[in-house]
């Protein structure tokens, strides 16, 4: 916890897409007053994502919320440890444990859970096939945007979906936890368990995985809420 007014948000994005799907979280929360930093990270291993959002947390002039989408959520519970760190928001994301990773949670999904189209691996990269990412990834979207993102999709490297965690950072900071309800990458299940786990404060909305993008509205207010409910503690 922190004394000081938390007035950095720190957004970092999740496999298959980069840092654009934050514009409208961005724009909201620095309209509020807020310094915010979109990190710009590779997803080719957790380790250098964990690195590169390292340096944006070094740049910080205080206490900052770091906010996790999808596989974000495994680099902010890696680099929450930071000591800039004052609170963490999980979007839709991924909640490892220690010696835990993205591999490792969705290896045995549960029978009649939806499971993510993800491509067989090339190179030691991992795409989303085209034809069903607007299902499957921005269902809540329209069709064009969606066609959009699944034809600028980013490289998912192996070593970002199989990094284990060393020690999770919400065993020490307070979190916050948006479930997506319509979610047909990770199940909605998972998040409530994975968000329970880690003793987050949960809170639900209607959308889809793509979430930060169909209701920037939604993701904002928690990240106010986040801030709001570490200063002055």
């Amino acid at each position: 916890m922190t004394s000081e007014l938390v007035k950095n948000v720190v957004l970092v994005h999740g496999g298959f897409v980069d840092g654009s799907g934050w514009r409208e979280v961005y724009r909201m929360l620095t309209d509020d007053g807020f310094r915010v930093s979109v990190v710009q990270h590779p997803t080719v291993s957790l380790a250098g994502d964990v690195a590169v959002t390292e340096r944006v947390l070094d740049a910080q002039d205080g206490p900052a919320v770091l906010v996790g989408h999808s596989y974000g959520g495994a680099v902010v519970t890696e680099a929450g440890t930071h000591d800039k760190v004052a609170a963490l928001v999980y979007i839709a994301a991924f909640v490892p444990d220690k010696g835990e990773s993205v591999g490792t949670l969705i290896a045995d999904p549960a029978p009649g859970a939806p499971v993510p189209p993800i491509l067989p691996p090339v190179d030691g990269f991992l795409f989303l096939d085209r034809e069903r990412f607007h299902v499957a990834f921005a269902g809540d979207l329209p069709a064009a945007e969606a066609e959009f993102m699944a034809d600028s999709q980013v490289p998912w490297g192996l070593d970002a979906l199989g990094g284990a965690i060393g020690e999770p950072a919400w065993r020490h900071k307070p979190s916050w936890y948006l479930v997506a309800t319509d979610d047909r990458m990770i199940p909605p299940a998972v998040q409530r368990a994975m968000a329970r786990r880690a003793g987050s404060t949960v809170t639900g909305t209607d959308a889809g995985h793509a979430v930060y993008v169909s209701r920037p509205d939604v993701v904002a207010d928690l990240v106010r809420r986040a801030a709001a409910g570490v200063a002055g503690s």
